[in-house]
């Protein structure tokens, strides 16, 4: 068992100085409390390898007694922890910080002050994907004057042949937003991609997408299980973002149709399907639950599949549901509180939960993902 010397500073691994079991556990109890009136909670699916599996990485920076400091910011306070192997982000990752924090040392470039609002480098963001090997790197900056750029690009690239996508984001502001309106590629072609269940996906700096590999596809694979699909249905992937559930379901079915709000991830999401050659998948860019009160009578699905934030659905999408009357509803969750309110509007709606299961999405913290299959009573 690893331990980590920071645990109580940062505040992000609830359980990373205990056994993984241990935290397996208790994420099961909590889960089942919450969740268990509505049916039997199975048994959580933990990972195979709970170390190292975030393959999104986010450091801020600061000056702390003359030197140059990364990390994540301790809970509930803006100062930084610095942690340069942290137990949950992937190594490489790791790796480019540090070589990060050494060029900025050796180039002479100023960290940004958050009280001040003067200095240059504030963050980096890495992503990457184990499937393909490619490697991101956004370098978020408060003014695009960023002196011997070219030269701070070719020593990292030198020290990291491995990254193929180096990206410079203007963020000026003054507040928490991590990355700015603006952004300049400076090398490859600004994303990367990775693979999910045998399909790819693009992942752009801002595109949603999960930070467990290993994990997620137990996660949707669980899902298209629970949904029991015979070849025929008519799917509605709402909340659906960049594709990712529905393009993993559409040969499992008849037809899918993705609902999202975000117009870069419905883009994002049209892209994905034309790169998998999904031709049964159409994407449409609107409120979920507008799109569903707006064309009652004319749209019917046989299958409506939920993959909200973490403040979960609301009422009215729930109503919306209950007047298509699909016969069957998979809802997967991040956020169990929410979920159990959820569970009880769509029990009044006449779906009842047939199957709830755990998934360690996120090994060590308090976090956990739900998958819940949902049928219509008669």
């Amino acid at each position: 068992m690893k331990t980590c010397a920071f645990a109580k500073k940062c505040g992000g691994c609830a359980y990373i100085n205990k056994d993984y079991e241990t935290s397996l556990t208790s994420k099961q109890k909590e889960v089942s409390a919450l969740l268990g009136s509505f049916c039997k909670v199975d048994e959580i699916i933990g990972a195979d390898e709970p170390y190292y599996y975030r393959n999104k990485v986010h450091a801020a920076y600061e000056k702390q007694n003359g030197k140059i400091v990364y990390g994540t910011y301790e809970e509930g306070s803006h100062r930084i922890v610095f942690n340069d192997d942290c137990l949950i982000e992937n190594k490489r990752a790791s790796e480019i910080l540090k070589t990060i924090s050494k060029l900025l040392y050796s180039f002479k470039i100023r960290i940004y002050d958050e009280k001040k609002g003067t200095g240059l480098y504030r963050r980096t963001l890495i992503r990457l994907s184990e499937e393909t090997g490619e490697v991101m790197v956004v370098m978020v900056v408060a003014d695009p004057v960023f002196p011997g750029k070219k030269d701070f690009v070719k020593a990292l690239l030198k020290s990291h042949p491995e990254i193929t996508s180096i990206i410079i984001n203007i963020n000026n502001r003054r507040d928490s937003m991590i990355l700015g309106p603006k952004s300049m590629t400076v090398f490859g072609k600004g994303f990367i991609r990775d693979k999910l269940l045998g399909n790819t996906f693009k992942i752009s700096p801002t595109a949603f997408f999960q930070i467990n590999h290993e994990q997620t596809e137990k996660l949707y694979s669980k899902a298209i299980e629970f949904c029991d699909f015979k070849g025929t249905e008519k799917v509605l992937d709402a909340y659906c973002g960049t594709g990712s559930i529905g393009i993993c379901l559409a040969s499992k079915v008849k037809s899918v149709t993705g609902v999202e709000l975000n117009r870069e991830s419905i883009a994002c999401a049209k892209e994905n399907a034309k790169c998998n050659n999904v031709t049964n998948i159409d994407f449409v860019g609107a409120d979920c639950t507008l799109y569903m009160e707006r064309n009652k009578g004319k749209i019917s699905f046989d299958v409506i599949v939920l993959d909200p934030p973490r403040a979960g659905t609301t009422p009215e999408f729930i109503k919306a549901c209950g007047s298509l009357k699909p016969s069957k509803i998979c809802y997967v969750s991040c956020n169990p509180v929410t979920l159990k309110r959820d569970l009880s509007l769509f029990e009044n709606e006449g779906y009842k939960a047939n199957r709830i299961v755990p998934v360690d999405l996120f090994p060590w913290t308090e976090h956990c993902e739900v998958v819940v299959s949902m049928s219509r009573e008669c």
